[in-house]
């Protein structure tokens, strides 16, 4: 899909794409963010886990950044089905929150993760084209309810009290729809008690992908999961696509048909 600018937004569809998308992510989640763990291969320079090859990658072009591919790379979304769960074992979600409560809606799902794009091009008309390609997809997928990880850079919670408690008291999950932080890395979502929050910090703090998502209408589970092979810390999204915002859902479509 070719934008009114250099921006072209696609899914991977060979393995020199595929070698693009985790190169990315190597730059981002590795050299910026600090990430270790069995999915970094330093080696390669590369970021892969075995979800990779049961899912579908969207890639934002920059046709200005140059001929070749891994620089013209901006931008990359990781979707999974469940059929593309099932072929790998589970959701990658699955590790660090019980997603029960979702699987027991029966409706359709879709998965969404290992959102990255290159310093520059955060919260700009970039992600605003990957926002949209990622929205015409989920409604040629029939998904009604779209989750995943998304992360605070650092694993410092007190750092991070104001940003995770606003998310707790704002924006959490009706009971249906809660998935809820399991494991070692669990901890809450905030700190509890009555305190005042500091609004604008709080947000401030907050990443550019979690205002999307909160944008949207979108809200989180319980709790939070400390990943710290990934140095982060994670929450989990949840979007029902049918509530989304109207008005937010109508930019996004656009186009979609």
């Amino acid at each position: 899909m070719l934008m009114p600018s250099e921006f072209e937004v696609r899914l991977a569809k060979d393995a020199e794409d595929l070698w693009a998308v985790q190169r990315l992510r190597y730059d981002v989640f590795v050299r910026e963010l600090g990430a270790s763990g069995p999915a970094v291969n330093h080696d390669l320079e590369i970021e892969a886990d075995a979800f990779d090859a049961h899912s579908e990658h969207l890639m934002v072009l920059d046709r200005a950044r140059g001929a070749d591919l891994a620089e013209q790379l901006v931008g990359v979304y990781r979707m999974m089905t469940q059929a593309g769960a099932e072929a790998a074992g589970g959701f990658y979600t699955a590790s660090e929150f019980d997603l029960a409560p979702l699987v027991q809606t029966g409706r359709p799902m879709m998965e969404l993760g290992r959102s990255c794009l290159r310093k520059p091009y955060r919260g700009g008309a970039a992600m605003f084209y990957l926002w949209q390609a990622l929205a015409q997809h989920v409604t040629h997928q029939g998904a009604e309810i779209l989750f995943g990880t998304a992360s605070f850079a650092g694993t410092d919670l007190c750092a991070l009290t104001a940003p995770l408690s606003l998310l707790g008291r704002e924006h959490l999950a009706q009971a249906a729809l809660r998935p809820k932080a399991i494991g070692a890395g669990a901890v809450p979502l905030g700190a509890s008690g009555d305190f005042e929050i500091d609004r604008l910090a709080a947000l401030r703090a907050m990443p550019a992908l979690i205002k999307a998502y909160l944008r949207l209408g979108g809200c989180v589970g319980e709790g939070a999961y400390v990943d710290a092979a990934f140095n982060t810390v994670d929450v989990c999204m949840v979007l029902d696509v049918p509530a989304m915002n109207p008005r937010q859902k109508t930019i996004y479509l656009k186009g979609s048909g």
